[in-house]
């Protein structure tokens, strides 16, 4: 049987546009605009120029996807200007993204995706006079932003710097309707700092959603003064709630219909979070991600269902939509009642909300107790102290993961959390128990057979305080496979038993992918074998620390 050849241009224009929606949209616009009129008129449909992103990810950072000038020339010569009027969104990094925004007029441009920006990049970008038009600051009502946090002496400098940006944006655009402060990776989130208040000038009366990340309570409370009058939906993530100097009601919220905090350590939530949940009568949907300290000399015990219903739901009338995962902690003392994972599950018998997952665990040891609430499937993006006694699942939006049992965690339990969590980037383990099953395993010469767990997104292990058994967990390439710059936490003495003095072959591959060792201990010795092991590592000893 001969084979016919069909040339390209033979393709009916529906083909064509099924091969070409495969592809990504700025390669067909690189590679086929100008070549003839039918492929210009196909790859210029909104399909293909609606949005288009010169970014990508790449080490868990946006990077430009113009890899040379005569990339960038192209579209900016050749490309950009024949699709102009045809663009509503553009993703840019900073490096480029005046270039591109001052190459053409944009009429339906809306929003803007702009990436490791800094104060420099802003001030200039906006300082332009193409872009200071009335024209171009009343089109714009959509802009997410990444911030560059590699350039600063200092964290607290970084923080500053992220304030002014915000404030410069808000002051030229003067129409804005949705802002988001995004980040590459849950890690390098750059959070806002108010330093006694934010600027008069930080403010919008066009501002209907904001999604940002805050240093602490104060600066959410800030956000929440009447500088956003608008404002109908918040989502807000806090680094830390510690108690404000002073609390401030500035009244109702009647225009915040939804409302999502997340927040990984709260002690003062009767004094602060209620209070403000009270502030938004007409709130429609609520997301509450957050671990609570427990003080029983005030509290009952637990957050749970009755709790929920008595003290949020029967108080917000117009809530339709609530989303959750609690962990409440408190130590034990004399109680003579603790509560069961039983007894918190009937709790949510006739609860408004299907499908609550809820548990309880007790450490002795530590002398304290934890119980986990939430919604399943879970909108958080950090789960906390998981323990043995974790039923599974599948968790999309958790980056951050932390565990901590008084009893064994096994091969088989680390495996379940990396397929519950396949985008976790931070974990950290505390265990001092040694594993039951590793003898076993050893015995029987099957650790070729277990099978491997792969972390793909992972980028900072903190492995503490854990029994050495851990250790070989993650290091051992039979067990673990670790993606390339990983920030490595681990205590100097274990890791010198487990990778016997620095020369043992099985667990050097995954050394060798550590970017970041920080050491603690008391008797550590600085030596050549050390930094032989960990090649690719910057190596912190107690006492010294790396700016993130």
């Amino acid at each position: 049987m001969e084979y016919s050849c069909v040339d390209f241009n033979d393709l009916p224009d529906e083909i064509l546009m099924i091969i070409f929606k495969k592809l990504n949209n700025l390669e067909v616009l690189y590679s086929l605009q100008g070549v003839n009129q039918r492929l210009n008129t196909i790859v210029q449909d909104s399909i293909f120029t609606n949005r288009l992103t010169f970014v990508k990810m790449c080490s868990g950072n946006f990077i430009d996807v113009f890899c040379c000038n005569t990339m960038l020339n192209r579209f900016c010569l050749q490309i950009l200007p024949v699709i102009h009027d045809k663009i509503k969104w553009l993703g840019l990094e900073s490096s480029s993204m005046k270039n591109v925004l001052c190459v053409a007029d944009y009429p339906n441009l809306y929003g803007l995706g702009l990436y490791n920006i800094n104060e420099e990049s802003c001030r200039c970008l906006f300082t332009d006079e193409t872009l200071t038009s009335a024209t171009f600051k009343n089109q714009i009502t959509t802009l997410a932003i990444t911030i560059d946090n590699n350039n600063h002496e200092c964290y607290e400098d970084m923080l500053l710097s992220a304030a002014n940006i915000v404030n410069y944006i808000l002051t030229v655009l003067t129409n804005l309707i949705y802002l988001t402060l995004y980040e590459s990776s849950y890690k390098n989130r750059v959070p806002l700092i108010s330093d006694n208040g934010f600027p008069p000038t930080f403010r919008s009366s066009t501002l209907l959603k904001l999604n940002i990340r805050v240093q602490c309570f104060d600066d959410c409370l800030y956000l929440l003064d009447g500088r956003f009058n608008q404002l109908h939906t918040f989502c807000v993530d806090l680094v830390n709630l510690r108690h404000p100097q002073e609390i401030k009601n500035h009244g109702d919220l009647p225009n915040l219909k939804c409302f999502a905090l997340s927040c990984k350590e709260i002690s003062s939530y009767d004094e602060l979070i209620l209070p403000l949940l009270y502030r938004m009568s007409n709130l429609e949907q609520l997301g509450l991600y957050i671990t609570i300290s427990i003080d029983t000399r005030y509290n009952d015990g637990f957050i749970d269902g009755n709790h929920l219903k008595k003290n949020i739901i029967n108080r917000l009338l117009r809530l339709n939509d609530f989303k959750f995962h609690i962990c409440s902690c408190m130590f034990i003392h004399d109680q003579l009642h603790l509560s069961s994972t039983k007894d918190i599950q009937r709790t949510f018998i006739d609860f408004p909300i299907n499908n609550i997952i809820s548990y309880v665990d007790y450490f002795p040891e530590a002398k304290r107790s934890q119980c986990q609430i939430y919604s399943y499937p879970s909108l958080t993006p950090h789960y906390e102290d998981i323990t043995n006694s974790f039923p599974g699942g599948f968790f999309k939006y958790v980056r951050v993961v932390s565990l901590f049992d008084e009893h064994p965690f096994e091969h088989e339990f680390f495996l379940q959390i990396q397929k519950s969590f396949p985008l976790m980037e931070e974990l950290s383990v505390v265990n001092c128990k040694s594993q039951n099953k590793k003898q076993s395993y050893e015995s029987d010469n099957d650790n070729q057979n277990l099978p491997l767990i792969e972390y793909s997104l992972l980028n900072e292990l903190a492995i503490n305080t854990v029994h050495d058994d851990y250790i070989e967990q993650f290091l051992l390439n039979t067990k673990t496979y670790l993606q390339n710059n990983v920030f490595l936490h681990i205590e100097y003495e274990s890791l010198q038993r487990v990778t016997h003095n620095f020369t043992r072959e099985d667990t050097r591959i995954n050394c060798m992918k550590i970017n970041k060792l920080k050491l603690r201990g008391e008797r550590i010795c600085q030596n050549s074998s050390l930094q032989a092991y960990f090649p690719c590592a910057k190596i912190s000893y107690p006492g010294q620390f790396f700016f993130e």
